[in-house]
């Protein structure tokens, strides 16, 4: 399907024996759109009483774009990813260096530059990482959940599970040494928590980050000023900035598109900028230094000044922080959007400038302590100054955005509570901006911004974060090219340590700033981490709980030897009275019987004329077409039926019109349905079978008018939305001390951000909460 440059790709294969061996059975299959009881056997309740199908379109998708929208889309990216990494000629040779450089100094920080820049960010991340999405998204998170459909590393929630496209290949189709370290993946459970505790501190790091990365930039900016006004105070400074801080978070809500493409001209010009300044003060003084393209330089600079040089690469990694949330940004963008911005524009404007001052640095080596203003061409210092302090502040959108896009994965995949998120593109699907994260992060960097109140103290814990990213991301995509993507061993190996030994000269160099403010993002990073782990074991205990006396309807409600419905045995055998009405009972997980319902008859031993068993299903798209949104299903219990809507981020569903809605959809489908005769009682499985053509379809009439006419009747006199309240009970006895405690501090968690029932828009005289319990 293509729609304005628009379209969607599956990561599954077309060929059915190819889905078949990667996730897809014959009964998934067959309970693809059910739509109102056309079953290939008269064993009604086998084929409805577990619940609807999942469609082709209810799996998440990956956008891809091409035409005008993809080069949109590159320049919008430009000014949002590239803010931090773009504005790092500013500081890279003054972080560097402490006094004059000699000029092979100079020559080995310019080619550790440029083999840093290239090696990894250009060739790590632009070629290889980007590649490691799930489904468009991109992040450390993101390439876990690639790891866990393609192995058994992970739990799903039962409430999505269906909707989760398993693509794990089998033993047959991969190499024995690729097939080794899946097994060992899922047969090891500390490689298993392992796996999941650098994912999750990944995440974390990043948004510990998205404190400092503002606050950063922004008075960098700021103190910028004092090249022309001297005397400026440092109260004035930290003011000033933090004014600009909120005023950033301020527009936040405005979405992707609009501030990337305000934005992005402030970064192009600046880096037209340092292109042209670049090749000006290369032309102008010393075109020699090109010579640091030669990584013989970069290999001797470290060997000549040995533990001075080591630690000088504290320096030079500040030429890519900001290359995380280059990955973190691919849900808000797409690979060949960001890989056309950066290789088109930004990765050339960038090392020109880094050799155009080094070029100048040669002639007058005391220009290192300001390297781009020292380095501007005659006549351009205010210009120059006015487009840097707007290009810092801009640098701060990259974080800022991957901070969403993050806490959007970490959401989805039950590792946060479920807080408002709010999609701001309807062309653009993975565009998010989030409401309560962004007062937060406003609050911590203005709060970071008046303790630290100048870049100097900032700069010492800034860093440390991006480059234990960059070494985790390393790791990961190694596994993600062994499991995922099949490439031979030895390959991969070879790749794995060229970057390993890179990343790991820069951690340990970044790590001596731990004594001098390091610590902070750090234990903010564990602190968030923490949290992220402790929900999502309470999540997985909550799914045992609620997983635990689960069954299928036929089950719960049978038919005695009266005709009457009534309990089962292992429900009490109690016979259902008849309450008057419509009752739509709100189905959580969309399979087997509704939670809600099992207690209600349990409590009441009674049922309404006519119930629905209503499932909503959210689908990563801005709307749902009406012709796809509904999917209607009969159960094994007279006027009693399925009803799963689909619906989109941007569709209101529930409302107080949803009765009527329900209604509608229900009574037309019945109209239309298909129906098979099912007067055989529920525990015979069997169904009676007519003698011919037209007693078949006297039989069908008689069916379908007598539905409508207890639907019809049953609406007219009351509909009645009934809704779910679980309380979870902590077993004493069953957990230890340090569970008691976690699970203790998960259900206080779980108990102040669930939403309220009142808040639901639905009218509050037709709403019924059954309230349960679950042992946890």
């Amino acid at each position: 399907m293509a729609n304005d440059g628009i379209h969607f790709a599956m990561t599954q294969s077309d060929d059915p024996h190819h889905a078949g061996s990667k996730g897809f059975t014959t009964s998934y299959e067959e309970h693809n759109d059910l739509k109102m009881a056309k079953t290939r056997s008269g064993d009604v309740e086998s084929a409805y009483d577990e619940g609807q199908g999942v469609k082709e379109g209810d799996f998440e998708r990956k956008q891809v774009f091409s035409g005008w929208i993809l080069m949109w889309l590159a320049y919008q990216s430009t000014g949002v990813i590239y803010g931090d990494i773009g504005t790092s000629p500013l500081y890279v040779y003054s972080s560097t260096f402490t006094s004059n450089p000699s000029y092979e100094d100079l020559l080995g920080a310019l080619s550790l530059i440029i083999w840093a820049i290239t090696l990894i960010v250009t060739v790590k991340y632009v070629f290889i990482v980007l590649c490691a999405d799930d489904e468009g998204e991109g992040g450390t998170f993101a390439m876990y959940s690639l790891l866990a459909r393609y192995s058994h590393i992970s739990s799903h929630d039962p409430k999505t599970k269906n909707m989760v496209k398993l693509e794990r290949y089998l033993s047959t189709e991969m190499k024995p040494s690729n097939k080794n370290v899946r097994g060992f993946l899922e047969r090891s459970i500390v490689c298993r928590a392992l796996l999941k505790a650098l994912a999750v501190l990944g995440v974390s790091l990043i948004i510990a980050d998205g404190i400092l990365t503002p606050a950063q930039s922004v008075l960098g900016a700021i103190q910028g000023l004092t090249v022309v006004k001297p005397d400026i105070s440092t109260g004035t400074i930290v003011g000033v900035s933090c004014a600009i801080l909120v005023l950033l978070f301020l527009i936040q809500p405005l979405g992707i598109v609009k501030i990337g493409s305000a934005f992005a001209p402030i970064v192009i010009i600046w880096l037209m900028f340092n292109f042209t300044f670049g090749i000006y003060n290369l032309v102008k003084y010393d075109h020699t230094v090109l010579k640091a393209f030669s990584p013989f330089f970069a290999g001797n600079f470290l060997v000549r000044n040995k533990t001075t040089g080591w630690i000088q690469l504290g320096g030079i990694l500040l030429a890519f922080t900001g290359v995380e949330a280059l990955f973190a940004d691919l849900g808000a963008f797409s690979k060949r959007a960001i890989q056309i911005s950066w290789l088109c524009l930004v990765y050339p404007c960038l090392l020109l400038g880094y050799i155009g001052q080094a070029a100048y640095i040669s002639h007058d080596p005391s220009a290192y302590s300001n390297p781009f203003f020292n380095t501007v061409p005659p006549g351009m210092f205010y210009p120059s100054l006015v487009i840097s302090i707007l290009a810092a502040i801009v640098a701060s959108q990259a974080i800022i955005t991957s901070t969403f896009q993050l806490l959007s994965q970490v959401m989805n995949m039950s590792y946060f509570p479920q807080i408002k998120m709010v999609y701001t593109s309807d062309i653009f699907h993975g565009q998010v901006y989030i409401p309560m994260a962004n007062w937060l992060l406003m609050i911590g960097t203005v709060i970071v911004t008046a303790v630290y109140n100048n870049t100097t103290r900032l700069g010492h814990a800034y860093g440390v974060c991006v480059i234990l990213v960059t070494f985790i991301t390393t790791n990961m995509i190694a596994l993600v090219a062994l499991v995922v993507w099949r490439l031979n061993w030895m390959l991969v190996f070879a790749v794995w340590l060229v970057f390993a030994t890179l990343d790991g000269l820069f951690l340990t160099s970044a790590l001596t700033k731990l004594p001098d403010g390091a610590w902070f993002t750090l234990l903010l990073a564990v602190i968030l981490a923490s949290t992220f782990a402790l929900w999502r074991y309470g999540k997985e205990k909550q799914w045992q709980a609620e997983g635990r006396g689960r069954t299928r309807l036929h089950h719960v409600v049978v038919k005695g030897s009266d005709g009457k419905l009534r309990l089962a045995n292992d429900f009490g055998g109690g016979e259902l009275t008849t309450i008057k009405g419509l009752g739509i009972f709100f189905d959580k997980s969309g399979d087997m019987v509704p939670t809600v319902y099992e207690e209600f008859l349990r409590k009441f031993e009674a049922q309404q004329e006519v119930h629905v068993f209503l499932h909503l299903r959210a689908l990563s798209k801005p709307h749902v077409p009406d012709e796809d949104r509904y999917t209607i299903s009969r159960t094994s219990i007279p006027n009693c039926y399925r009803l799963t809507v689909r619906h989109g981020y941007n569709d209101r569903v529930i409302s107080a019109e949803l009765g009527d809605v329900v209604y509608h959809e229900l009574r037309n489908a019945i109209v239309e349905m298909v129906d098979l005769p099912t007067s055989a009682a529920p525990s015979s499985g069997k169904a009676s079978q007519p003698e011919s053509i037209a007693e078949s379809s006297a039989i069908n009439d008689t069916a379908t008018d007598r539905r409508i006419a207890a639907l019809d009747s049953a609406f007219q006199k009351q509909v009645v939305y009934i809704v779910g309240k679980e309380e979870l009970r902590l077993l004493v006895e069953k957990n230890n001390i340090f569970k008691r405690i976690l699970l203790g501090i998960y259900m206080w968690l779980r108990q102040n951000t669930r939403a309220k029932i009142a808040q639901m828009e639905i009218p509050v005289e037709k709403l019924v909460e059954v309230g349960f319990v679950k042992e946890i």
